[in-house]
């Protein structure tokens, strides 16, 4: 099972003070993830243990970046990732989860009425259809698609100054190196994530002009 006292130390770690209820939520929601796996395939991931690390932490080692973001849209969210956790660990953050696939969004709103997240709001619909999906201060997804396609997708939905947040492993160079015009790479941060002996970069962009 996924322990409380695991997640608040490996939360403080990472220099995230969670608020009230935020380590009950995370449990509950690597739990729910964890029944679900059992019959729908929304993450290669079943070991609990691998779930907390490699799910739940990853997700929350990029909170210290965020900053004063207020609105922010995870696109290719899969099961909710980074989306759920970032909400659960800023209950003032509005998050939207844009996800393709039915199962996986079913699941996303199953874990909004059970974790009670209203600051939470999945949206079943391709990136490149979801209407009135815009205004968003930061744009950010993990292991969607590279830097290019991202960027493609994300720029239509960004406020002005709104930046693109890209959760990768290794640091994609080739990738970076091919960016489009019009996309400036703000920052690359190395991200150390508890229990991920593995690299983790959180690329970070803005289209020219918005540094």
């Amino acid at each position: 099972m996924i322990g409380h006292d695991e997640i608040a130390r490996a939360a403080a770690a990472l220099g995230v003070d969670l608020p009230a209820g935020g380590v009950e939520r995370l449990a509950a929601f690597g739990r729910l993830l964890l029944k679900w796996n059992r019959t729908y395939n929304l993450t290669a991931i079943r070991d609990p243990q691998q779930v907390l690390s490699h799910h739940l932490l990853d997700s929350l080692a990029v909170l210290p970046q965020l900053g004063a973001v207020g609105r922010i849209a995870d696109i290719g969210s899969g099961a909710g990732l980074p989306g759920i956790v970032l909400a659960i660990a800023r209950p003032d953050l509005q998050v939207v989860s844009i996800e393709a696939a039915g199962k996986k969004a079913s699941f996303q709103r199953q874990a909004r009425i059970e974790l009670a997240l209203e600051n939470f709001r999945p949206e079943h619909c391709r990136v490149e259809q979801c209407r009135g999906a815009a205004g968003f201060d930061a744009v950010i997804s993990r292991a969607f698609s590279d830097l290019a396609g991202f960027a493609r997708l994300a720029l239509p939905l960004l406020a002005p100054g709104g930046r693109m947040l890209a959760m990768k492993g290794r640091r994609p160079q080739q990738e970076l190196d091919a960016l489009p015009p019009g996309v400036s790479v703000a920052g690359v941060v190395e991200l150390r994530v508890p229990g991920v002996d593995a690299e983790r970069h959180l690329i970070v962009m803005t289209s020219d002009g918005a540094a």
